[in-house]
């Protein structure tokens, strides 16, 4: 978990319920390697669901997702090994079992909405349906 998600759930009423000092203390006094928290949560996202680069940086920054800082996620944008054209065929044999058309599979895999893959990484998705 991220610092910053590791403190909501600290205070939340529906976790953990500490005090926001109680929190702040916890957090400010962790052994921590944010920047490895944030590699194994993107490792996991790409494992686990295929996401794209840009797709796995916002779930990581995110104030709905994981809170990481932007530092933490480049750092793990910039170190994760993942093979994003394999991400990105996954993606698209989802959308192909939904019945959607090569066009509209590309244009929801490149889409920063959608899935956020490259151009060059939904092309080779496409080809290799």
């Amino acid at each position: 978990m991220s610092k910053n998600g590791i403190y909501d759930q600290l205070t939340s009423e529906y976790g953990e319920n500490f005090s926001a000092e109680a929190a702040q203390y916890a957090v400010d006094n962790m052994k921590a390697d944010w920047n490895e928290n944030a590699l194994k949560k993107a490792k996991i996202y790409s494992d686990t669901m295929s996401m794209s680069k840009s797709g796995i940086y916002r779930q990581l920054t995110s104030d709905s997702g994981e809170k990481f800082t932007a530092e933490e996620a480049q750092y793990a944008i910039d170190n994760i090994r993942a093979d994003w054209n394999k991400n990105a065929l996954s993606k698209a044999k989802t959308y192909q079992q939904m019945n959607m058309s090569p066009k509209a599979i590309y244009d929801q895999l490149i889409s920063e909405y959608g899935e956020g893959f490259t151009s060059e990484e939904a092309q080779y998705a496409i080809d290799n349906l």
